[in-house]
């Protein structure tokens, strides 16, 4: 244990958000007699965070600078047989980068939530919900074994449904949090079957353990198959990432997750816990490694989320669930790189990708309070000159999101599709081609929203109808829209700065230094991508330099140049492709049919099947023939034995004469 990481310091991390959610989910509300106020709430929520978040600085650097290092176990749970069920910390600079990220988005995020949630009747319990989401993801994060790791990863699920559904009067809500859960739930059966599966091979839930196990794992094979048993392990896994961090086709359920406040979508369903299946499959990377199957896998899967959830964003006019749409495919990119086994890549994308996507959820999130609770995009135009701060940073957000030269995505997102190019994989090709053509999607529906939103005629007075935002409320048609309070635009401006610094200071060291070393593993033998990148790399201002000359930059360019052309050029041109390619635009707007797929062909067949099971199984075969059928063959039973059994004597007389008879009948027939 290292003397520069204290025991007490580690633990106040996640108990300071506990702390804060307990007294402001208790005494902040009914439940407790509402006993302190929303300036109490709000505060003592916020105080847990910051400290969290100090604490987790000082760890990084503590980590990042002097080397320091902490992987112990804090409480044992139980012991069955061999096996331990532990409560411990692992503490590297994957876990101490994951912490500060985790703790400042939700501190941007509790703050700006005073400004947003200021008229709603769930003021506490709302701030309540989002530092226990703190704190569920902090444990998943700083665990050092597969069931505190799955302990964080249910928590948050958990707590994602109850954000989802937080206006629980909203039948909409309802639906996409039960939605949520059970597609989540889907994933986490994988999840749980591939931990399972590490326990009974080897014997432990500690990584280091699990670890220094490998090789054995990598041996085996899977019983009754020809499949090796390390590569069902990790593909047992990586569905459990699927689910949790809302890939093809278990992606489903994070759209509709828009339901919930605009607050939780920048924390949860961009920032954080969406990346907790890349975290994990970054952190089980020695076992990763040992099965090229597995990441062929993950490589298609990644492609094909980051490529045709894209397209999806393309279509959308509500500003939330064009953010929502980026996210997916973002999320694919980040899988992508995983399938690369450029691990340190994908972890790099997840920390820039989770500060210019918070951005972008919270800068729609005071767009709508501008607007006076109006979400659709064809009725927005000329916001810019009203909310100047929200209209920069989001420009910020958006450039970073395109991958712009010296913004922070475009040294993640180039590192990606690097690292596919160089990969040897069979599903490399596609993959490439995935990430490329991603490349001038993400740039066009970008950037066809910030047009729509911030630059144009002013549209506000023409919606034809009464929109609805996710308070419920409807909003004013004819009112100017206006700036959001300074509780709203800090949180912006503080996203903005790491959105476009962040990826030229921390390229080198998290890619190409030693910041991973002995945290991420890499056989680069077999996996060349990560080296031939590294080789390529001559220091990030060059890197910038050489991105303005690439394909990428090119594609990017195209999609911005495009989109102002469509919608503020020519803006009869969109509607003009629309009625051209219908049956494409059709198959869009039901998003690849697959909810309907869930609905008519999975729910349904899950239902029959069901049923046929009640009906064939319960009702007709257990009850039917096993229980009825016992009790009714006992009473046919004994119905003929009472006649036998009548206590006439001159019953018993005859049975004994015939039964007399009939042995005497028995030896004669033998003796011929």
């Amino acid at each position: 244990m290292s003397q520069t990481l204290s025991v007490s310091t580690l633990l106040a991390v996640p108990l300071a958000p506990l702390a804060g959610s307990l007294l402001a989910g208790v005494f902040g509300t009914a439940f407790g007699g509402n006993r302190i106020g929303r300036g109490v709430s709000h505060t003592l929520t916020i105080l847990g965070v910051f400290i969290a978040f100090v604490l987790s600085a000082m760890t990084l650097k503590s980590v990042a600078m002097d080397g320091a290092y902490f992987n112990e176990t804090l409480y044992t749970w139980m012991v069955v047989g061999e096996l331990k069920m532990e409560v411990g910390f692992l503490i590297d600079s994957l876990t101490a980068m994951m912490m500060c990220v985790v703790t400042f988005v939700s501190l941007m995020v509790h703050i700006y939530t005073i400004g947003y949630m200021e008229e709603d009747p769930g003021y506490n319990r709302f701030f309540s919900y989002i530092s226990l989401f703190t704190f569920s993801m902090l444990m998943l994060v700083m665990s050092n074994n597969l069931l505190q790791l799955f302990f964080g990863w249910e928590a948050v699920g958990l707590v994602s449904y109850l954000l989802i559904g937080f206006w629980f009067n909203k039948p909409t809500a309802i639906f996409a949090n039960m939605k949520a859960f059970l597609v989540n739930r889907v994933g986490d059966f994988g999840f749980i079957l591939g931990i399972g599966l590490i326990a009974a091979y080897a014997g432990t839930f500690n990584y280091s353990e699990i670890f220094a196990k490998s090789g054995e794992l990598g041996s085996v094979g899977f019983p009754g198959t020809d499949w090796m048993l390390i590569t069902v392990i990790c593909i047992c896994l990586f569905i459990g990432a699927m689910g949790k961090s809302a890939q093809f086709p278990l992606h489903v359920w994070l759209p509709d997750s828009m339901e919930g406040p605009t607050p939780i979508s920048a924390l949860i369903h961009a920032a954080t816990m969406v990346t907790a299946g890349i975290f994990m499959v970054s952190r089980m990377s020695p076992l990763f490694e040992l099965s090229d199957t597995a990441l062929n896998f993950i490589l298609v899967i990644g492609a094909i989320t980051a490529l045709f959830m894209g397209f999806l964003g393309i279509i959308q006019n509500d500003i939330k669930r064009v953010v929502a749409y980026s996210t997916l495919s973002q999320l694919g990119y980040m899988t992508v790189a995983l399938g690369a086994s450029a691990y340190s890549v994908a972890v790099f994308h997840l920390m820039t990708h989770a500060f210019f996507k918070a951005l972008l959820f919270l800068g729609a999130g005071s767009v709508i309070i501008g607007m006076h609770h109006n979400q659709d995009i064809r009725w927005m135009g000329g916001v810019r000159k009203y909310m100047p701060i929200t209209w920069i940073t989001s420009l910020l957000g958006s450039l970073a999101l395109i991958g712009t030269p010296l913004f922070s995505g475009f040294y993640s997102k180039e590192n990606i599709i690097e690292a596919v190019h160089h990969s040897n994989l069979p599903a490399a090709g596609f993959a490439y081609f995935a990430v490329m053509a991603g490349v001038f999607v993400t740039a066009f529906y970008s950037f066809r929203m910030y047009f729509l939103v911030f630059h144009g005629k002013e549209r506000y007075d023409q919606n034809p109808d009464a929109h609805h935002d996710d308070h419920g409320h409807g909003h004013d048609a004819h009112a100017k829209p206006h700036e959001s309070p300074w509780v709203v635009t800090l949180p912006l401006i503080l996203l903005a700065i790491p959105s476009v610094v962040i990826g030229f200071l921390y390229v080198q060291p998290m890619l190409f230094g030693d910041f991973f070393k002995d945290v991420i593993f890499v056989d680069a033998a077999r996996h060349p991508a990560m080296a031939a990148i590294a080789e390529a790399f001559h220091g990030p201002m060059a890197m910038a330099t050489h991105g303005l000359m690439t394909l990428p930059f090119w594609l990017a360019a195209a999609g911005v140049a495009l989109s102002y052309y469509m919608y503020m050029v020519n803006p009869a041109l969109p509607a003009a492709i629309k009625r051209t390619f219908q049956p494409v635009y059709t198959l869009l707007d039901n998003k690849y049919y697959l909810d309907w797929i869930n609905e008519n062909i999975v729910a349904r067949g899950a239902r029959g099947l069901g049923i046929a099971l009640w009906k064939g199984g319960d009702q007709a075969l257990i009850d039917g023939a096993v229980v009825n059928g016992s009790w009714k063959l006992v009473g046919r039973i004994g119905t003929v034995v009472r006649w036998m059994q009548s206590g006439y004597l001159y019953h018993y007389a005859l049975i004994m004469i015939l039964g007399v008879f009939a042995l005497m009948t028995y030896f004669v027939w033998l003796n011929k």
